[in-house]
């Protein structure tokens, strides 16, 4: 198994941390691009595992790190960078993933990657900025998406605009690391301004690649409703729902075992199965 490491620079020069996984073999081999969700990372719980199960299954596996998801190259699993995270929209990430996608493509050679075929994988928000992206770009052969948004706009259902706009600020609260997180008005004027590049609804209906949406039953941080409302946008695409299975499909940091919880299991195989062209 080669495990790679590096960085490249993002929006505002901020840095991206990206690892690759795949088996060297002098084979090229399909490209799948992880993006992970909101205060997630790259590394998070059990996305180690998910990654080398899809290497050792004959993918070259990507996830990175959002610019500005609050972490640093340094410290890739701690938000120790709250103005970072507090400054992050979905534009940038939208950003971040196309610096991503150009770099792995152009790169490919380097890691055994075909660049012809290139796939996305996105957990929850990133799911939707996967949504996005997959619409516009025609180097994307195929889509997953799990636990995803259906709507940006889901993102400001409960907040106070007003209080938010005079304030400047609104936080989030992590109840796995007890912080108090950021969140500038920037973020929702940003929405405002790109309204049209980021409508979900719209990406989705404009999709012709394959697409499978998987989804847990047992979700209450994002409404199975919203998957059940994708494929209805968007007949063509797959759905899989998951019975009893919640936002992370079992998952949770720090994840302590070698083996997938038995949602995520089941995740990945039909994933994969999705990939290879046998998913029924």
């Amino acid at each position: 198994m080669q495990k790679i490491e590096f960085i490249i620079k993002g929006i505002n020069e901020k840095p991206i941390s990206i690892d690759i996984r795949y088996i060297e073999n002098k084979q090229r081999k399909p490209i799948i691009i992880f993006s992970h969700g909101f205060k997630g990372f790259k590394n998070w719980g059990h996305f180690d595992i998910i990654a080398d199960y899809f290497a050792q299954n004959g993918f070259l596996f990507v996830k990175y790190n959002f610019s500005h998801n609050g972490t640093t190259a340094q410290q890739l699993c701690d938000f120790v960078n709250l103005e970072a995270f507090g400054q992050n929209n979905f534009s940038k990430e939208i950003n971040d993933l196309s610096f991503v996608i150009d770099y792995i493509y152009n790169n490919a050679n380097d890691f055994e990657g075909n660049n012809n075929e290139i796939y996305l994988i996105g957990h929850s928000r990133g799911g939707g900025i996967s949504i996005l992206k997959a619409a516009n770009e025609l180097r994307i052969k195929k889509l997953c998406t799990w636990a995803s948004i259906q709507d940006i706009s889901y993102f400001f259902q409960n907040m106070d605009i007003e209080k938010w706009k005079i304030e400047n600020v609104a936080y989030t609260f992590n109840s796995r690391t007890q912080q108090n997180m950021p969140l500038y008005y920037q973020l929702y004027e940003d929405y405002l301004k790109n309204k049209n590049e980021l409508d979900i609804t719209k990406a989705a209906t404009s999709l012709s690649i394959p697409w499978l949406i998987i989804h847990g039953t047992n979700d209450n941080s994002v409404s199975p409703v919203m998957a059940n409302a994708l494929h209805q946008i968007n007949p063509k695409s797959e759905i899989l729902l998951i019975e009893d299975a919640d936002h992370t499909f079992g998952g949770k940091h720090p994840w302590h075992s070698e083996n997938l919880p038995i949602a995520s299991k089941i995740l990945v195989e039909k994933t994969l199965l999705f990939f290879t062209e046998k998913y029924v």
